[in-house]
């Protein structure tokens, strides 16, 4: 099975440079990353990653596996420059606290439409009717005193009365400012 022959070799290969270098690419890219373990690690697990994926790569035979040092630390090497300068462009933010993780917008939305609607409910139709008209329609004084048949200084009284009783609603269910 050709096909098999080529994978085992590609992976002979592999491990063959893997064996051969990645003790010392490791170190290279430790003193690199400043003594970072974990990050010289990454580092150096991208780079043979890259060898293994690139056909630019010197490990394409088995005699290529031991000139190899030197196209891979040059590979660790710009891996850690890219990795540098992406930091650099996005410097991290340090904080005193950690930030609180709230509620997202479209759920705190829902949450304030339910209280707003059970705040509704509690009061009379009469005041109920013009704030609908005249806040969630929008209609106009003179618009809601048509819709509603009555004289717009009585839309005017209501509504006035209405956002009091609705500030007492809201504060009752514990809502504030």
């Amino acid at each position: 099975m050709p096909g098999g022959r080529a994978a085992n070799s590609e992976q002979d290969l592999m491990r063959a440079l893997h064996d051969k270098h990645a003790a010392a690419l490791w170190a290279f890219t430790l003193r690199l990353t400043g003594g970072d373990r974990a990050a010289a690690e990454d580092v150096v697990q991208e780079t043979l990653f890259r060898a293994w994926k690139s056909p630019a790569s010197p490990v394409l035979t088995a005699e290529e596996v031991d000139s190899a040092r030197g196209w891979l630390y040059t590979v660790a090497r710009r891996i850690v420059i890219d990795e540098w300068r992406s930091r650099s462009a996005r410097p991290e933010k340090l904080v005193d606290e950690m930030p609180e993780y709230g509620v997202s917008d479209a759920t705190d939305r829902l949450v304030d439409a339910q209280v707003m609607v059970e705040a509704m409910n509690q009061l009379s139709v009469d005041h109920r009717s013009v704030l609908q008209e005249m806040f969630y329609k929008r209609s106009t004084v003179r618009e809601t005193a048509a819709t509603l048949g009555i004289a717009e200084g009585t839309v005017k009284s209501r509504s006035h009365y209405a956002l009091r009783a609705l500030k007492v609603a809201l504060t009752e269910m514990g809502v504030s400012g």
